[in-house]
């Protein structure tokens, strides 16, 4: 669990007995603002990420309003800070970056035998081994970097190897953390942006309300989203992100099951349904089981993901051109929808 700051004076019962302004010294200023930026930042996670608030929407924005007064009369607004997530300048376009580590895509199937296949093929090269398993979300992949705790970049994952830089966009997800909580020095993480159900519906309805196209599914919405130009459109829309993987890390771990309890200590987003298995008979069971809830979830998910848990037995296992060979992802067949022909017209 992400510590709670200590003698904060704006985390439980905020005192809002502000000194005056005019009263204030720049070294008294630059005190409040850190404490404010801390307090909102846990309040934010308190929110957005464990959706269990400790202050009510109106104090929380007299603390954000405080925050945005002082930087703004005292000069002294960060790029990370939190009354920066909203807003900027449209860019022209995006700049390409390079990847930390090539991110690759997953080997995939419906064909439980294909499953059965990728086992026997793991515990034939490295032996006995425990699978990390969690869904397969149907969202926006991208990295995020963050350097001595600080948000510092956010890549599309593009061919792999470099995509398009979107931190200005990433940085107004609101479950995106700017600042983590005792950190590595380094810390790359692969993440899924989506566009939780309800939003997307809200959304479709404002585009039509508008006379617009509404989007086809959560997933072209969350993607042409992060795709814009203009930081303040995304603002608007409602997107999320879970946390999944690491890409490079000064701090070593030894499992996936290690990588979630790191991302989640430090305050990343880290889906719940995630599952440790030593049998592939185990997995095919959680596959079926998720495919009956997935309706019920918030999220859009197109299967499940087996993951080696052993990060050398990984490391052993090693790369395709395409594929990590130690991942599969056992996907759920399409959904069969019905659609009622009321009319045929011969041409």
């Amino acid at each position: 669990m992400v510590d709670e700051p200590r003698d904060n004076p704006y985390i439980r019962d905020p005192d809002l007995d502000f000194k005056e302004i005019g009263d204030m010294s720049k070294e008294d200023a630059k005190e409040e603002v850190e404490d404010l930026r801390e307090a909102i930042e846990h309040h934010d996670y308190l929110y957005y990420i464990k959706n269990d608030p400790v202050i009510s929407d109106t104090v929380y924005d007299t603390l954000f309003n405080r925050l945005a007064t002082l930087e703004r009369e005292f000069g002294l607004v960060e790029e990370n800070s939190p009354t920066q997530r909203v807003g900027g300048e449209p860019l022209d376009s995006f700049e390409t970056r390079e990847h930390v580590r090539e991110m690759l895509s997953l080997d995939s199937s419906e064909d439980e035998e294909e499953v059965r296949r990728f086992d026997e093929r793991v515990r034939r090269e490295v032996g006995e081994v425990s699978y990390s398993i969690e869904p397969k979300f149907d969202g926006f992949s991208v990295e995020v970097v963050y350097l001595e705790g600080e948000f510092d970049r956010a890549i599309t994952r593009g061919d792999g190897m470099s995509g398009d830089d979107v931190s200005k966009n990433v940085k107004t997800i609101r479950t995106v953390p700017l600042k983590l909580n005792k950190a590595p020095e380094l810390l790359s993480v692969r993440g899924e942006i989506y566009m939780p159900k309800s939003g997307f519906h809200e959304l479709n309805e404002e585009r039509l309300k508008k006379g617009k196209e509404p989007f086809a599914n959560p997933r072209n919405a969350a993607a042409g989203t992060i795709r814009q130009l203009d930081p303040n459109i995304v603002a608007e829309r409602p997107l999320s992100i879970f946390f999944y993987d690491i890409l490079d890390c000064s701090q070593e771990v030894k499992t996936q099951r290690e990588t979630f309890e790191l991302l989640k200590s430090i305050g990343l987003r880290v889906n719940d349904l995630n599952d440790l298995v030593n049998e592939i008979d185990d997995f095919i069971d959680y596959r079926n089981e998720i495919m009956k809830m997935r309706d019920e979830l918030e999220y859009d998910i197109d299967g499940v993901v087996a993951k080696v848990n052993d990060i050398d037995k990984r490391e052993e296992m090693g790369k395709t051109a395409r594929h990590p060979r130690w991942a599969f992802a056992y996907k759920f067949p399409p959904k069969i929808s019905e659609t009622k022909v009321r009319k045929i017209i011969v041409q």
